[in-house]
């Protein structure tokens, strides 16, 4: 498998070589800073997340440069995605970057729609939502075990159009944007999981359906909701490479107001998103420290079950799932801290061990180790009766109303192959410090974390 994994790796950067070796012959004996008009790129998807499976699908990047007198700035940036994950998940997506819809404000546009067949699902408030992976995993329970316990589907809607204009140059901004969010949850499809097997079935027992039995997920919430999400901020960013600072910040705020009157459900919030990220040098061109921390959390309002794990930061991540993971505390469980209010915070330090040209190209090779941490700040209000609440006939507790709310820590290091400083494959690999909340995660995939 790792063997499939690192052969389709060399072929996006195979590709990415051929579509800028075919750009280089069309441009003739034109300098790199006058190119012009529209840039195509076409690659497949390829990367492997413990947590989501392995990844597949392609992509389409469009660049217009226009006239070229702001190379390598672009006019226009058009991107296009079908992936799937071997663990069910699916995205179809279209995004537009371009300061020419609006002159003089750059404009970043989304449309897309995701799909999760088992998205995980642990309960609330990190240390009180109780995980045994022994349900998942232990063959003598027959009848009851599911390794789909933690987990509901999702169907994903996603709208979003941001805004961003200059009130000190580039490097003070301002924000503004839009964003619907349709969710359809349900149980995950367990005929579907069952299909072709014959030694064993999948029960139906999981804990979303627990949750919704007793009533802790409201019955109006319990199918998801569509939400219109008013946002406005600001963004301060001093980086002096973004695919890899080594100095510089990029700290931003943003303020989300999400009325009811402009939603499917009753339900209406506001929240902030608050991050600060920092690169130091500690080598010139060879070795850095980087990190980020972020405060998320609701201000006013009811805040429905599904919209709670959502994190948001500016283009071109935008939205990313909750606090666990490859894209926040790596090594735990994906969406494992969940809550009405989140913190979390990494610390990596990077260093290029070698640099190279091969296939008249420039590389260099990184390593980096790191440290991540999350927790609740904010709770979700379980009611008295949860703490009663059982894995199915035993005595095994799901809920612990009275278990204390710490970090929760990931650690590990990564392997990162760049080719002339922008494409980045990176793997990751991390260790979760406690049992409670995973054990080990791998990620394969683009670029650094932040």
């Amino acid at each position: 498998m790792k063997r499939s994994f690192f052969a389709f790796l060399f072929a996006i950067i195979s590709l990415s070589l051929a579509a800028q070796e075919s750009e280089e012959a069309t441009s003739g004996d034109k300098a790199p800073d006058s190119k012009s008009g529209w840039s195509f790129g076409g690659v497949p998807v390829v990367a492997f997340d413990s947590d989501i499976g392995f990844k597949y699908g392609a992509l389409v990047n469009l660049y217009d440069y226009g006239d070229g007198k702001r190379y390598p700035m672009y006019d226009h940036s058009i991107y296009l995605e079908w992936s799937r994950t071997t663990k069910g998940s699916g995205i179809n997506q279209f995004t537009w970057d371009t300061d020419k819809l609006i002159p003089g404000i750059r404009s970043f546009l989304e449309v897309s729609y995701r799909t999760e067949q088992a998205l995980d699902f642990y309960g609330f408030n990190g240390a009180q939502a109780l995980y045994n992976s022994d349900f998942e995993t232990d063959t003598t329970l027959e009848d009851l075990r599911n390794s789909y316990y933690y987990r509901h589907s999702r169907k994903l809607l996603r709208i979003n159009a941001d805004f961003q204009g200059k009130i000190i140059g580039n490097k003070f901004r301002w924000l503004l944007g839009v964003g619907y969010y349709d969710n359809v949850i349900d149980s995950v499809d367990i005929d579907a999981q069952n299909e072709g097997k014959t030694s064993y079935l999948l029960s139906r027992n999981s804990i979303y359906g627990l949750y919704v039995d007793e009533k802790i997920i409201p019955a109006d919430q319990a199918n998801g909701g569509g939400h219109t999400l008013l946002k406005a901020g600001l963004v301060y960013d001093t980086r002096d490479n973004e695919p890899n600072p080594f100095k510089g910040i990029w700290t931003e705020m943003q303020l989300h107001y999400v009325p009811s009157f402009l939603s499917t459900t009753k339900y209406g919030y506001s929240r902030y998103a608050l991050t600060h990220r920092q690169y130091f040098t500690i080598i010139p061109d060879w070795m850095n420290v980087a990190y980020r921390l972020s405060f998320q959390g609701k201000l006013t309002g009811e805040m429905p079950f599904y919209m709670m794990p959502y994190l948001f930061n500016t283009a071109p991540q935008m939205t990313s799932d909750g606090v666990g993971g490859s894209k926040t505390v790596r090594g735990i469980l994906r969406n494992r801290l969940v809550g009405e209010g989140i913190a979390y915070g990494n610390l990596e330090l990077r260093g290029k061990v070698v640099k190279f040209n091969f296939l008249n190209q420039n590389w260099y090779i990184a390593l980096s180790a790191f440290l991540d941490a999350g927790m609740v700040t904010q709770k979700f209000e379980y009611p008295a009766t949860a703490a009663a609440l059982t894995l199915p006939d035993s005595d095994v507790p799901v809920v612990d109303l009275n278990a204390k709310e710490v970090p929760h820590l990931g650690y590990g290091g990564g392997l990162h192959i760049v080719l002339n400083e922008n494409f980045i494959v990176t793997v990751d690999f991390g260790f979760a410090a406690k049992k409670a909340d995973g054990n080990t995660g791998l990620y394969i995939g683009l670029n650094f974390l932040y």
